[in-house]
């Protein structure tokens, strides 16, 4: 490939990133003012918030950065994000796994999690974490991105995440993205996917988000 054709190739590739960085900036900001129309917490609504980052971008943990009442909110992640309480006054880290988290039962008035659980791993660990969110919580807000949304945000690859995940985990190798080739990285799920790892019994409320007229591509899950 030419050095042209290859600059060409980058600048294509930026374009694309700014993008969906732009797009998914925006479906956080619509889930987090549906977030708040639907569970309505209050000032003294406690939150834990499983699965923040050591990503200081702005839109990395977005949770913290909107939430208004930060004094009642604590954020719980396996990567080191102490930053966030002398970024977000008010707000207490806790260093800790999401599928063993430090806390007793129904600490929480709120339990939340955004775009975490395609990251824990199989379906067992997913079911796990869930499970985990519903003992600490006295409810549960959950999202996801949807698998069978035309594009995989993760990877920025259209379709191919449709096969059967052993063939899209190969392809990525093939391309040179090993790291969401693994199960424990990058674990998609769909509606039903998602709905199959609550335990029976349990009420559910699931929302879907759309854009630009392409199917859904997030979903919000609410547990009672």
């Amino acid at each position: 490939m030419s050095d042209a054709a290859t600059k060409g190739q980058f600048q294509y590739q930026g374009k694309l990133v700014g993008i969906i960085e732009r797009v998914s900036d925006n479906m956080r900001r619509k889930m987090f003012d549906r977030f708040m129309q639907e569970l309505q917490p209050s000032g003294s609504t406690t939150i834990i918030d499983v699965g923040v980052t050591d990503d200081q971008r702005l839109d990395s943990n977005f949770f913290e950065r909107l939430y208004p009442h930060k004094s009642q909110l604590t954020a719980v992640g396996m990567e080191d994000a102490k930053f966030l309480e002398t970024q977000y006054p008010g707000v207490k880290f806790v260093l800790a796994d999401g599928l063993k988290l430090p806390f007793e039962d129904k600490s929480f008035d709120l339990a939340v999690s955004f775009a975490v659980i395609e990251h824990v791993g199989s379906n067992e660990r997913q079911r796990a974490f869930i499970k985990e969110l519903c003992r600490v919580g006295k409810r549960v807000c959950l999202t996801m991105p949807n698998r069978w949304y035309p594009i995989e945000f993760h990877t920025i690859l259209p379709f191919l995440h449709w096969l059967p995940p052993e063939m899209f985990r190969s392809i990525l190798r093939m391309i040179g993205k090993p790291f969401f080739s693994k199960e424990e990285n990058l674990n998609l799920l769909g509606e039903k996917d998602l709905l199959e790892l609550v335990e029976p019994g349990m009420k559910t409320k699931l929302i879907p988000f759309h854009f630009l007229m392409m199917g859904v591509s997030n979903y919000m899950l609410i547990i009672e």
